[in-house]
């Protein structure tokens, strides 16, 4: 018996030494679209970095769910994601090739865009590490902070770090961590916006399994087995066919296209085409995020058959059988996307709450969030939800019109919870208004501001919450990165940053509108500046000497001076040290000219500072 108990001990303990440790300042859960994102930023800081993915592919709803048609942000290159969008034109040489399909202007094969992510991580390979195919077993907080225990194709690795990312695809991290969440359409008297719905449920939009397919030549058969449960039914709106007996638009109000335009929608480099229309196409309902792994598993079976009924019926009542599931992208058996693109995911009670009212409205809205952006977007509020079998008593949330906004700092920062960090789609945002911020270009963009605002911390030596706004913006702009949504100046234009942070403080603000699709925000560096374009009263209980209308350069110049800041004499060289032309002290001052002006000399975005809301801390 003893001899037995002491082999018992023995092999537990040799279990236990089986299990190795490492350490990082900074880990990220989750090595998609953010979690790559924040990977990269958090490393190029100095701060030691590693990312654990699940799944053998980086770059998440780019990549491995397929979604390789970016939404938007074709102007509004930020940081991290220009860097991507300009390592697909050199590969597919130039942006005009990736203009393939009709729903986007960035197209790729999802493959691709796997090699570009990996490349470049391995450009920070001293600072961060990558584990991939590794399952996360536990999370737990502890005095020395955070220690998650996982499981990899090198067995079992428990790791501590200073700060925790949660890059997960439906914010497994945030809920095993005790974060406080929401699931579904949050109501209108707990959010403010007028078209949510009166109560609130737990409906999620529709997910999507994506598949390739590729044009294997004329004569070809790459006819799929006909799936379980398989009816043409389903899909006889998808387009015109013989099956469709509607008259131009479907009975959601869709219009219906012929085969061809709905197969060019997602057009791709190389003869494919991405599978994921939204018209009877394989869109499917299934809320699978409070479900476990295997639960998921199983519920996403239905999900993969609809994609695949939508394939067999292309290829046999649409009669294009050379058009088969590509088997040079996705490394599964079935050749479909190694996951499907989840358009929601937990939303976490963050220390702000960023609404479509917010958004709309960033100046009128109770919180000044806009001044706290760190990511942006012009992309429309967009919600799938006609494979719910109660669509027709859902709100009609096509594309409600805002303005291009920026996404304030505290969505990702979970509320009574220290040195945790959300990324993805899993932020505290209203149901609404993630339509617009679950979108790649913005994701990415969440995930570098996770990154820094982690490696932030780090450095400093203190919480997530107290890095500073203003310290994490600076970080972003000089990593390329917009943190106001404007249009009109590109951010290698030599005047980026000052218009950037003189928005952000708000003294002169941008202007909102929009158009069809497209959402703008711009802050007009050309017009003329008018006395009553300057904001101060947040920042300022006195006013200032200027009487109504155009504010010329002399009396610009006058008000420094008499504000306290040094002009010097010689004002036609001080002028051109600023890096403004034509110097002339009696015409009308541009917006552009006196943000650098007022960036320069004054610096109100490092004097004043903000809380997570965008409140002033020391108003003068």
């Amino acid at each position: 018996m003893n001899i037995r108990r002491l082999a018992l001990v023995a092999a537990v303990a040799a279990l236990v030494s089986c299990v190795q440790e490492k350490e990082v300042d900074v880990l990220i859960v989750g090595g998609g679209a953010s979690g790559v994102s924040a990977g990269l930023q958090s490393a190029r800081m100095g701060v030691s970095t590693m990312i654990l993915e699940e799944g053998p592919w980086l770059g998440g709803m780019l990549t491995s769910a397929g979604v390789s048609c970016i939404d938007g942000n074709y102007k509004l290159r930020s940081g991290i994601f220009g860097e991507f969008l300009d390592s697909l034109a050199a590969h597919y040489g130039g942006y005009e090739a990736l203009k393939t399909g009709w729903v986007s202007n960035v197209c790729f094969e999802p493959q691709v865009a796997q090699e570009i992510f990996t490349s470049m991580t391995l450009g920070c390979a001293d600072a961060l590490t990558v584990l991939r195919d590794t399952r996360v077993l536990n999370v737990a907080k502890g005095e020395k902070g955070w220690t998650v225990t996982c499981d990899g194709p090198d067995g079992k690795t428990r790791i501590t770090a200073d700060v925790l990312i949660d890059a997960t695809e439906l914010g497994d991290v945030a809920a095993a961590c005790g974060v406080e969440y929401s699931i579904g359409m949050d109501s209108s008297s707990e959010t403010g916006e007028s078209i949510a719905p009166d109560h609130a449920n737990d409906i999620i939009q529709d997910l999507t399994y994506v598949a390739v397919l590729k044009d294997y030549g004329e004569g070809a058969d790459k006819t799929v087995p006909m799936p379980d449960g398989y009816d043409p039914a389903r899909y006889a709106d998808c387009c015109v066919n013989p099956l469709n007996v509607h008259e131009g638009k479907t009975d959601t109000g869709q219009v219906i296209w012929p085969a061809g335009q709905m197969l060019t929608y997602g057009a791709l480099p190389g003869g494919k085409y991405m599978l994921n229309w939204p018209i009877y196409g394989n869109d499917y309902y299934v809320n699978v995020i409070e479900m476990t792994p295997a639960e998921r598993e199983k519920a996403l079976v239905a999900a993969k058959n609809m994609t695949l009924g939508y394939v067999y019926f292309i290829q046999t009542e649409l009669g294009m059988k050379h058009l088969g599931i590509a088997d040079d992208v996705f490394p599964t058996e079935d050749g479909l996307a190694i996951f499907p693109y989840h358009r929601e995911s937990r939303r976490i009670k963050g220390e702000a709450f960023f609404t479509v009212d917010a958004a709309a409205r960033p100046y009128e809205y109770r919180y000044p969030y806009y001044r706290t952006g760190i990511a942006v977007g012009d992309y429309a509020v967009d919600h799938h939800h006609f494979r719910h079998p109660q669509w027709q008593s859902l709100p009609d949330l096509h594309f409600y019109p805002i303005p291009s906004f920026n996404v304030p700092m505290g969505s990702l920062i979970p509320a009574g919870i220290d040195d945790l960090i959300v990324a993805e789609k899993s932020i505290s945002v209203s149901n609404l208004m993630n339509g617009a911020t679950r979108l790649q270009p913005v994701v990415m963009q969440l995930g570098q501001a996770a990154g820094a605002l982690a490696a932030l911390a780090v450095k400093r030596g203190v919480k997530v919450r107290y890095a500073g706004v203003r310290n994490v913006q600076q970080v972003l702009l000089e990593a390329g990165c917009y943190i106001m949504p404007y249009l009109d100046l590109p951010k290698d234009h030599p005047h980026f940053q000052a218009v950037q942070r003189i928005g952000a403080v708000g003294m002169l603000r941008g202007e909102g509108r929009n158009v069809g699709w497209s959402n703008q925000t711009w802050f007009r560096v050309g017009d003329p500046l008018l006395s009553e374009d300057i904001h101060i009263s947040d920042l300022y209980s006195g006013s200032l000497p200027l009487p109504p209308g155009e504010v010329s350069v002399k009396s610009l110049i006058a008000v420094m001076r008499s504000v306290g800041f040094a002009v010097p004499a010689d004002e036609a060289a001080w002028w051109e040290s600023l890096g403004l032309d034509c110097f002339d002290a009696s015409r009308t001052v541009t917006r552009l000219e006196a943000a650098v002006v007022i960036d320069k000399l004054i610096d109100p975005f490092s004097m004043f500072g903000i809380n997570l809301k965008g409140e002033v801390l020391n108003r003068y």
